[in-house]
């Protein structure tokens, strides 16, 4: 039996598919949960982003109509930047793996 956190299905909709399928199917369609950019210009924020560092970046539409990106910052925690501060970097996946594990 699968542990997941989550809702839980009705009689009815239990009766009709499978916990596993949806599952599956949910997982199939999400985009990826990070992106990655460098940060090429830190210039009024320092302490918080360091120059030609990686960072993750958290999608959020409404930041990217605005011009920001949602970063994970060197607090740890995500703030809204300029996205004009930096670039997307597409990384290796053993890379990318090795960033995610370090959060």
């Amino acid at each position: 039996m699968l542990n997941c956190i989550g809702t839980k299905l009705t009689a009815s909709a239990e009766k009709k598919s499978d916990v596993s399928d949806i599952l599956i199917e949910t997982m199939s369609q999400r985009k990826p949960a990070f992106k990655f950019a460098v940060c090429v210009n830190n210039a009024d924020y320092p302490a918080s982003l360091e120059l030609h560092k990686i960072y993750r970046v958290i999608p959020d539409e409404d930041a990217g109509s605005d011009g920001d990106l949602r970063v994970i910052d060197e607090s740890g925690e995500d703030y809204l930047y300029p996205a004009a501060w930096f670039v997307f970097v597409e990384l290796p996946p053993a890379v990318e793996r090795s960033l995610r594990r370090a959060a």
